[in-house]
């Protein structure tokens, strides 16, 4: 593999189950059966981590975007038009089925690629949740 390019290759895909938002936007994460077995002990988990290939963002990906007449470079933002349209999804996992998962608050289109799912939080090694964070006011608005 090149340093400069990376080959990924989607585990399952997005299957909305609503658009309507008092739905809570229900959703199901259909993995391919191939990887079925590798979500064993994920339903013990009630929150899991969901990244994502955003397959339908534009390929104009400017460096800054403009928040309330202020210059933001894309990094310092949640933006899907990053120069790689990775999303990451911190979502309520409802049920598992097989090689199918139910989630709650996943903000994706039917059918984006799921490239991995990481369990939350990782408390057996130490791992806490941040209380003292802080965001730029722009971000607030």
């Amino acid at each position: 593999m090149k340093k400069d390019s990376i080959e990924m290759v989607p585990i399952g895909f997005v299957a909305r189950a609503s658009d309507n938002v008092k739905d809570k936007m229900i959703s199901k994460i259909v993995v391919k059966k191939e990887f079925a077995k590798a979500l064993d002990g994920i339903e013990d988990f009630s929150h899991v981590h969901i990244i994502l290939w955003l397959h339908n963002i534009s390929n104009e990906r400017p460096l800054t975007l403009t928040f309330e007449n202020l210059p933001v470079g894309v990094f310092a933002t949640r933006t899907p038009v990053h120069p790689n349209p990775l999303g990451l999804t911190l979502v309520e996992l409802v049920t598992r089925k097989e090689n199918v998962l139910w989630v709650k608050g996943l903000d994706a289109d039917d059918g984006t690629p799921v490239l991995d799912i990481k369990p939350y939080p990782d408390w057996a090694r130490g791992l806490t949740v941040v209380t003292d964070f802080r965001i730029p006011q722009w971000y607030r608005t």
